[in-house]
Protein backbone atom coordinates (compact mmCIF):
# COMPACT_ATOMS: atom_id res chain seq x y z
CA UNK A 1 0.00 0.00 0.00
CA UNK A 2 1.28 3.01 -1.26
CA UNK A 3 -0.56 5.54 1.15
CA UNK A 4 1.24 7.16 4.02
CA UNK A 5 0.46 6.79 7.50
CA UNK A 6 -1.56 10.14 8.12
CA UNK A 7 -3.89 9.33 4.81
CA UNK A 8 -7.48 8.12 5.91
CA UNK A 9 -8.26 5.04 4.38
CA UNK A 10 -12.05 5.30 4.84
CA UNK A 11 -15.11 5.28 2.66
CA UNK A 12 -17.68 7.35 3.81
CA UNK A 13 -21.34 7.83 2.70
CA UNK A 14 -19.73 10.66 0.24
CA UNK A 15 -17.77 8.37 -1.86
CA UNK A 16 -20.35 6.19 -2.62
CA UNK A 17 -22.56 5.59 -5.58
CA UNK A 18 -26.36 4.96 -4.24
CA UNK A 19 -28.73 6.08 -7.02
CA UNK A 20 -29.92 3.73 -9.97
CA UNK A 21 -29.42 6.78 -12.58
CA UNK A 22 -25.55 6.74 -11.41
CA UNK A 23 -25.38 3.30 -11.87
CA UNK A 24 -26.92 3.68 -15.46
CA UNK A 25 -25.36 6.61 -16.26
CA UNK A 26 -21.65 4.67 -16.11
CA UNK A 27 -23.09 2.03 -17.46
CA UNK A 28 -23.86 3.90 -20.81
CA UNK A 29 -21.21 6.59 -20.71
CA UNK A 30 -18.53 5.38 -19.05
CA UNK A 31 -16.05 2.68 -19.88
CA UNK A 32 -16.02 -0.86 -19.23
CA UNK A 33 -13.47 -4.05 -19.00
CA UNK A 34 -12.96 -7.08 -17.26
CA UNK A 35 -10.33 -8.69 -15.36
CA UNK A 36 -10.71 -11.77 -13.68
CA UNK A 37 -13.53 -12.06 -11.12
CA UNK A 38 -14.41 -8.03 -11.81
CA UNK A 39 -15.65 -6.30 -13.99
CA UNK A 40 -15.35 -2.76 -13.86
CA UNK A 41 -17.18 0.45 -15.54
CA UNK A 42 -15.69 3.66 -14.58
CA UNK A 43 -15.37 7.63 -15.48
CA UNK A 44 -12.87 9.85 -15.17
CA UNK A 45 -13.75 12.91 -12.31
CA UNK A 46 -11.91 16.85 -12.67
CA UNK A 47 -9.04 16.94 -10.39
CA UNK A 48 -10.83 18.69 -7.92
CA UNK A 49 -12.96 15.81 -7.14
CA UNK A 50 -13.54 12.54 -4.86
CA UNK A 51 -13.39 9.16 -5.88
CA UNK A 52 -16.33 7.28 -5.90
CA UNK A 53 -17.48 3.52 -5.60
CA UNK A 54 -20.69 1.52 -6.55
CA UNK A 55 -20.91 -2.40 -6.26
CA UNK A 56 -23.16 -4.54 -7.89
CA UNK A 57 -23.31 -8.63 -6.82
CA UNK A 58 -26.16 -10.38 -8.75
CA UNK A 59 -27.93 -12.78 -7.49
CA UNK A 60 -26.71 -15.75 -9.58
CA UNK A 61 -23.72 -15.56 -7.75
CA UNK A 62 -24.56 -16.91 -4.91
CA UNK A 63 -26.97 -16.54 -1.49
CA UNK A 64 -26.92 -13.77 0.42
CA UNK A 65 -24.40 -14.74 2.13
CA UNK A 66 -21.61 -15.26 -0.96
CA UNK A 67 -22.80 -12.08 -2.39
CA UNK A 68 -22.61 -9.56 1.29
CA UNK A 69 -18.61 -11.08 1.26
CA UNK A 70 -18.20 -10.35 -2.45
CA UNK A 71 -19.29 -6.56 -2.09
CA UNK A 72 -16.75 -6.54 1.12
CA UNK A 73 -13.68 -7.96 -0.46
CA UNK A 74 -14.37 -5.17 -3.11
CA UNK A 75 -15.27 -2.51 -0.82
CA UNK A 76 -12.24 -3.45 0.96
CA UNK A 77 -9.96 -3.74 -1.94
CA UNK A 78 -10.82 0.24 -3.50
CA UNK A 79 -10.77 1.45 0.25
CA UNK A 80 -7.19 0.47 0.32
CA UNK A 81 -6.13 1.81 -3.08
CA UNK A 82 -8.20 4.35 -3.47
CA UNK A 83 -5.37 7.11 -2.91
CA UNK A 84 -2.78 4.94 -5.63
CA UNK A 85 -5.36 6.61 -8.59
CA UNK A 86 -4.12 8.70 -11.02
CA UNK A 87 -7.11 10.49 -11.33
CA UNK A 88 -10.08 11.07 -9.27
CA UNK A 89 -13.09 8.36 -10.85
CA UNK A 90 -16.05 7.06 -10.67
CA UNK A 91 -16.07 3.51 -10.26
CA UNK A 92 -18.86 0.59 -10.26
CA UNK A 93 -17.50 -3.10 -9.67
CA UNK A 94 -19.19 -5.78 -10.80
CA UNK A 95 -18.73 -9.07 -8.80
CA UNK A 96 -18.45 -11.68 -11.41
CA UNK A 97 -19.42 -15.40 -11.37
CA UNK A 98 -15.82 -16.43 -10.07
CA UNK A 99 -15.40 -14.08 -7.19
CA UNK A 100 -17.19 -17.10 -4.94
CA UNK A 101 -14.85 -18.36 -2.95
CA UNK A 102 -11.95 -16.34 -3.68
CA UNK A 103 -8.98 -14.92 -0.93
CA UNK A 104 -8.92 -11.29 -0.33
CA UNK A 105 -5.27 -11.23 -2.09
CA UNK A 106 -6.69 -13.11 -5.37
CA UNK A 107 -9.78 -9.84 -5.33
CA UNK A 108 -7.58 -7.73 -4.51
CA UNK A 109 -5.19 -8.79 -7.56
CA UNK A 110 -7.96 -8.80 -10.18
CA UNK A 111 -8.96 -5.29 -9.14
CA UNK A 112 -5.39 -3.84 -9.32
CA UNK A 113 -4.86 -5.47 -12.75
CA UNK A 114 -8.31 -3.78 -13.89
CA UNK A 115 -6.73 -0.58 -12.51
CA UNK A 116 -3.53 -0.62 -14.37
CA UNK A 117 -5.52 -1.68 -18.05
CA UNK A 118 -7.69 1.09 -17.37
CA UNK A 119 -4.46 3.51 -16.76
CA UNK A 120 -6.13 4.28 -13.34
CA UNK A 121 -2.98 4.06 -11.43
CA UNK A 122 -0.35 6.87 -10.08
CA UNK A 123 2.97 5.66 -12.38
CA UNK A 124 5.13 3.11 -9.52
CA UNK A 125 1.41 3.16 -7.63
CA UNK A 126 0.30 -0.11 -5.97
CA UNK A 127 3.11 -2.45 -7.46
CA UNK A 128 1.90 -5.65 -5.79
CA UNK A 129 -1.32 -6.50 -3.46
CA UNK A 130 -1.21 -6.58 0.24
CA UNK A 131 -0.90 -10.32 1.11
CA UNK A 132 -1.84 -11.48 4.44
Amino acid sequence: MSASPSTRLTLGAGQRLKQPREFARLKVQGRRLARGSVLMNWAELPATGRSRLGIVAAKRIGGSVVRSRAKRLLRQAFRLHQHDLRVPSEIVLVARDSIAGKSFADVERDFLAALRSAGLLKPGGAVTAITP
